[in-house]
């Protein structure tokens, strides 16, 4: 049964669907966007975690055909159609394969993850293997995002999270927290942006 804190993602949800988007989660995006200006037309763009596609697809609609997308997922994306400047990869964004799939699309300019961890109901199984996940999306983005590029990555509180900022700190010359207005009432999600990057790997 629908508790209070329904009501609210249930309106997100409907506008997903009238606006076109496989999923709600597009809001977080739309939010995180609107108030650090990340997106522009002409950027290149890694969606880590992209299914079922709705950051993906906002983040097409945003570019307006110029730059490209690259996305990583797992699982396939739910999309109507395809667009020619957005390349997906199905599989572990950790392999060799993967990594070269990146490269060539790369450097990015930002770097987009909204992927989670299998959860297994236990709160502190699931933000240990949501700080693992993040680790490895931290090192990533050092790695495939240029200079002066930015990052958003989805983080389970509750677990050793601080660490985790303080990393991006190190590769960011500025990071935030933030948890927009359509993540549920009861989750315990919120998501980490970095700015700005330093002179790295990359």
């Amino acid at each position: 049964m629908a508790g209070k804190g329904r009501a609210r993602p249930d309106h997100y949800t409907q506008k997903a669907k009238k606006e076109g988007y496989p999923a709600r989660s597009v809001y977080k995006l739309e939010e995180i966007d609107q108030k650090n200006r990340l997106l522009k037309p002409g950027m290149r763009v890694l969606d880590v975690g992209a299914s079922p596609g709705s950051w993906s697809l906002y983040v097409i609609r945003k570019l307006k055909g110029q730059g490209h997308l690259a996305g990583v997922d797992l699982k396939p994306l739910n999309l109507p159609k395809k667009y020619p400047n957005f390349f997906f990869y199905q599989g572990d964004i950790f392999t060799e394969e993967a990594g070269n799939f990146l490269r060539e699309k790369g450097p990015y300019d930002l770097l987009l993850s909204d992927a989670a961890p299998n959860t297994s109901g236990n709160r502190l199984v699931d933000t240990r293997r949501s700080y693992d996940l993040v680790e490895l999306v931290i090192n990533l983005a050092d790695e495939q995002v240029g200079k002066g590029g930015a990052m958003v990555v989805k983080v389970f509180q509750g677990g050793d999270e601080e660490e985790l900022f303080a990393k991006m700190g190190e590769i960011f010359n500025k990071v935030k927290r933030f948890k927009p207005k359509a993540v549920r009432s009861e989750s315990f999600e919120i998501y980490f942006i970095g700015l700005d990057k330093r002179e790295g790997s990359s």
